[in-house]
């Protein structure tokens, strides 16, 4: 993982939503370079290279960071605050990819500077074609700043 580009980080708890966001990704030919995480303070130990990923090369940052909110340990909400809090990570873009359709998250989610806020579709086929979408837009079109 050390020198391969990172292009999705996935923190995603449900196993079920990751495999569905993963598949779509890849067979679409979107990515294969994406990195799963089940929880949010997995997924702040991987970016500030600590814990478990202590001596990580945190220079290799993700092109997009696809978060669910309701996640056990660090909640969504406090994973995007404290990117948004560092100057090295801020940049990342971030789409929160969640069940939760209820408006205090929505706009929690803006507030702390979140770049998209998308509610996973129940149905395979809609839930695939808005990942593949979602690949194809961050990674292709995007044009990140430096």
């Amino acid at each position: 993982m050390e020198n391969r580009e990172i292009e999705i980080l996935l923190v995603e708890d449900s196993m079920d939503d990751a495999e569905l966001t993963i598949r779509a990704l890849r067979n679409n030919n979107v990515t294969t370079n994406i990195v799963h995480l089940m929880d949010g303070a997995a997924a702040l130990d991987f970016l500030f290279g600590t814990g478990k990923y202590t001596g990580r090369n945190i220079e290799n940052r993700p092109k997009v960071i696809l978060l669910d909110l309701k996640m056990p340990k660090v909640s969504g909400l406090e994973v995007l605050e404290k990117l948004r809090s560092d100057e090295l990570l801020k940049k990342i873009p971030v789409v929160v990819l969640t069940s939760s359709k209820e408006h205090p998250d929505v706009e929690k989610a803006y507030q702390l500077g979140a770049n998209s806020y998308i509610v996973k579709p129940v149905d395979f086929e809609s839930f695939r074609k808005i990942v593949s979408e979602l690949g194809i837009y961050w990674l292709l079109y995007n044009q990140p700043s430096t």
